[in-house]
């Protein structure tokens, strides 16, 4: 979902940057490409009726800032317009706490409270996991391996039917000796009343400081009923969307979520129990449109690796060596899929070879193998390797001269999609140019 619809964002935005006039023609273009673009990500029609509205209105009547062009203005209005979209993200802070959990089943509940716990855990924090999900077969046993594998106690009774009396024993307990505490409740739907007065109980014995509901991105707009219903329930102050990787109905599932006013607090795009974001509508936007999100990158580089593993603002100034490669694509899969990472670099209308994510650790020995075969002033410049020395280097490696062009073509790559970072060439549009005079969305 969110590379079909980031594609077909920065497919309209470049059609506008190319334009040499900006009329009411250009601006109705515009317009109809991005309602192209949401409705077949399912956000809601009013929403985009509405949103096609307000760029209109702004990009005919405001003038522009001082020093801004008309083209610069119009985008920044798009760029806004579609934060506002998106709603006020939920608060999450990082202190003492305790979160309910609710969601229907199958929407990834039990996965995101592994997760979620793990990103308290990496802010640094004692976090405890309570089941309460006493009805799904095994869902205290699913919890606690999830758990376990981050060093993550988990509370709960696979034999004891009542979830209730799990929470009254677990809460006591675990206050004494952690700071944050995620409950997890069983999967219901809405309209059930039976398990809704379950939560209901569940809530008022918690005193929980944040209830929070799990949706599946698949369910699109009726992600907005459910909502609505589990507020009027419990009072839901945050909204997890969840399987963004995988469905065309997100864009559906955000909007209808922001339209409830409930807040995305974090929004989940992976299987692995890292891939879990918290929920910053700028960023969210800003990568959609293909100028990246650094603050996310530094901050999920300052969590997954050490200064010594990986010269952060080193590689956001494009300073990438052949020599320390394989050390930062190391350090790189620490921090997450390359595809995601990438996401965060402002690399504007640059497209990026599916083939540049392929770096398997089958891959990266080979490269090392290889790397281990070359001088240090190949290593610092591999522009000097021609032909002659890549017959050296494939014998002196064990492997074949394509291998050796794989990993020069692979470093290449790499090198140009950093280089972004340093303004796309200076061309006549920049797009880093435009963001530094975007600031946030207009109120």
């Amino acid at each position: 979902m969110l590379d079909n619809l980031g594609t077909s964002l920065k497919d309209a935005v470049k059609k506008l940057a190319g334009k040499t006039v900006i009329d009411r023609v250009a601006v109705d273009e515009l317009v109809r490409d991005l309602q192209r673009a949401l409705l077949s990500a399912d956000v809601n029609v009013k929403l985009v009726m509405q949103l096609s509205q307000a760029i209109k209105q702004r990009a005919l009547e405001e003038e522009p800032p001082k020093g801004m062009g008309v083209r610069e203005h119009v985008l920044r209005i798009v760029y806004q317009e579609l934060v506002r979209l998106m709603g006020t993200p939920g608060e999450v802070a990082l202190g003492p706490q305790t979160i309910l959990m609710a969601g229907l089943q199958g929407s990834g509940k039990t996965t995101t409270t592994a997760k979620l716990a793990r990103y308290f855990q990496r802010k640094g924090l004692r976090v405890g996991v309570i089941c309460a999900d006493t009805f799904r077969p095994g869902a205290y046993d699913q919890l606690k391996t999830l758990c376990d594998r981050i060093s993550v106690p988990c509370f709960g009774d696979p034999n004891e039917p009542d979830a209730l009396k799990i929470v009254r024993e677990g809460l006591p307990k675990y206050r004494k000796l952690y700071e944050v505490i995620i409950i997890d409740t069983q999967g219901r739907h809405a309209l059930e009343e039976n398990l809704i007065e379950e939560i209901v109980n569940i809530n008022e014995i918690s005193h929980a400081e944040h209830r929070w509901l799990v949706i599946d991105a698949a369910l699109g707009q009726q992600a907005s009923e459910q909502a609505r219903r589990f507020h009027e329930a419990i009072g839901i102050d945050g909204v997890l969307v969840t399987k963004m990787d995988g469905t065309a109905k997100g864009g559906g599932a955000l909007s209808a979520v922001a339209e409830t006013q409930s807040g995305i607090v974090f929004i989940g795009s992976g299987e692995t129990i890292e891939d879990l974001e918290r929920f910053d509508p700028d960023g969210f936007i800003s990568r959609l449109l293909g100028m990246g999100d650094l603050r996310a990158l530094v901050e999920r580089a300052e969590e997954a690796v050490s200064a010594e593993e990986l010269d952060v603002n080193a590689m956001l100034k494009g300073k990438f060596t052949l020599r320390d490669m394989y050390k930062q694509l190391e350090a790189l899969n620490k921090m997450g899929p390359l595809k995601q990472i990438m996401s965060m670099l402002p690399l504007g209308g640059m497209q990026i070879p599916d083939d540049a994510y392929d770096i398997t650790s089958t891959k990266m020995q080979r490269y090392r193998v290889i790397m281990d075969s070359m001088t240090p002033p190949e290593l610092d410049d591999p522009s000097v390797i021609g032909s002659s020395r890549i017959q050296r280097i494939a014998r002196g490696a064990g492997v074949t001269p394509e291998d050796v062009r794989d990993l020069i073509k692979y470093y290449k790559i790499m090198q140009r999609a950093l280089k972004g970072m340093r303004g796309m060439g200076g061309g006549k549009f920049n797009m880093q140019r435009m963001m530094k005079k975007f600031g946030g969305p207009s109120r």
